[in-house]
C-alpha cells in the first residue's frame, strides 16, 4: 500500500505516519518542516522516504505520487494571528498547495484522499454539539483558507470522481505537538510555562469550553476515514465532551494569570461526532484525565518552547484585536 503523508513530519501528520506503518502502508512523507520538526519521525527514518519540498511550488515531488494508493493530505500553516498578518502565505500554503497536491493525486487510481480540515470553519456556531451542516463562517485568515482546501477537495470528488474525505478536527492535543512559533494553541503555551514556573495565562474567565481531543485518537479517525466505503463526505473530528480552561489548569497543575478575551473565538467548541461514529464506526478512546497524564509524560519536549507571558502574549496580538475587535 503506497502512501504519502503531506505534513507527516507535524503534530498529527506524524502520529498517523506512526500508525500507518503499524498497519502495514509504504510512507513517504512530504513536509518543507515550516512547523514540522524531523526529529518527529527520527524513531522511523528508517521505515519511510521522507521528501523536504515546497507543495505550493509544482516540482520533483510530485514524482512520488506515481501509482500511490492512499494520499493524507495534512499539510498546512496554521494560527490565527500569523494569518491575519500575512494572509498570502496562507492562501499559499492552505489552497495553492491543496490545488497541487489535488492534480497530483487525480492523476492516479487512488483508494482514498483524506484531507484535513479544521472545525474553524464553523466560527462562532449557533448550536452545540456542532454538526457537520452548521453554517460556515471562518473568522480569520486561516479559517478561510482550510475551508477553501476542503471545498476544492469536495469539488473534486464532485467533479473528477477523486475518492475523497474531509475531516474536520477540534481541538487536538497530544504528545509532538508544536513547540515553536507565534503564539498559538493552549496546551503548548500552558506546558511551556509550567516547565518555567510560569503562571499558565487564561484567557478571559477561563470558563469557556473546548473539545480537546486526543491525537491517537485524531490518527485513527483519519485512518477509518481512508478504510470507509464513502466518498465525497466531511466528519467531524471530536472527543464527544468539552473541558473547560480552567478544568484543564487543575488537570496540568499551576498558578495561573488572566488575560483578555480574544474577539472571533467561540466561548465553546463541542463536535457532534454521531455522523463518523454511525458511518466509520470509529469513537474516541481517550478521556482529558488519561490524555493530560500522558501528556505530562513527555513534558521536555516543550523545553526548548518560547514561554509567553501576559506581556508578550499581549503584543502578539495586537493584530488579533485590531482587525477581529467589534
Amino acid at each position: 500500500m503506497k502512501t504519502i503523508v503531506t505534513g507527516g513530519a507535524g503534530f498529527i501528520g506524524s502520529h498517523l505516519v506512526d500508525l500507518l506503518l503499524e498497519n502495514g502502508h509504504n510512507v513517504t512523507v512530504l513536509d518543507n518542516f515550516s512547523t514540522g520538526r524531523p526529529a518527529n519521525l527520527v524513531h522511523v527514518k528508517n521505515k519511510i522516504e521522507l521528501i523536504e519540498c515546497d507543495l505550493a511550488q509544482r516540482g520533483k515531488w510530485e514524482s512520488a505520487f506515481d501509482n500511490v494508493d492512499y494520499v493524507y493530505h495534512l499539510a498546512a500553516l496554521a494560527d490565527i494571528v500569523p494569518s491575519i498578518q500575512n494572509p498570502e502565505a496562507y492562501f499559499q500554503a492552505n489552497v495553492n498547495g491543496t490545488f497541487n497536491v489535488l492534480q497530483a493525486a487525480s492523476k492516479q487510481k487512488l483508494k482514498k484522499f483524506v484531507y484535513a480540515a479544521s472545525s474553524s470553519c464553523y466560527g462562532i456556531p449557533e448550536n452545540y454539539p456542532t454538526n457537520e451542516n452548521a453554517a460556515i463562517m471562518p473568522q480569520y485568515p486561516y479559517a478561510l483558507t482550510k475551508r477553501m482546501g476542503e471545498e476544492l477537495v469536495m469539488h473534486w470528488a464532485q467533479v473528477y470522481k477523486l475518492p475523497a474525505i474531509s475531516t474536520r478536527f477540534f481541538n487536538v492535543y497530544g504528545p509532538r505537538s508544536r513547540t515553536s512559533g507565534t503564539y498559538g494553541a493552549v496546551f503548548g503555551v500552558f506546558l511551556a510555562q509550567k516547565l518555567a514556573g510560569k503562571p499558565l495565562t487564561v484567557v478571559g474567565d477561563g470558563t469557556q469550553t473546548r473539545d480537546f481531543t486526543y491525537v491517537s485518537d485524531v490518527a485513527a479517525a483519519v485512518y477509518a476515514a481512508s478504510k470507509c466505503k464513502f466518498v465525497g463526505e466531511i466528519y467531524n473530528v471530536g472527543s464527544g465532551a468539552t473541558v473547560s480552561v480552567n478544568r484543564l489548569v487543575e488537570l496540568l497543575g499551576g498558578e495561573k494569570t488572566h488575560i483578555p478575551q480574544r474577539p472571533g473565538e467561540p466561548a465553546r467548541t463541542f463536535a457532534d461526532i454521531s455522523k463518523i461514529t454511525r458511518d466509520l464506526d470509529w469513537a474516541p478512546k481517550v478521556p482529558i484525565e488519561v490524555g493530560v497524564k500522558e501528556l505530562l509524560k513527555h513534558i521536555d519536549y516543550w523545553k526548548d518552547a518560547p514561554v509567553w507571558t501576559s506581556e508578550l502574549i499581549a503584543e502578539a496580538t495586537t493584530d488579533w484585536f485590531k482587525y477581529l475587535g467589534k
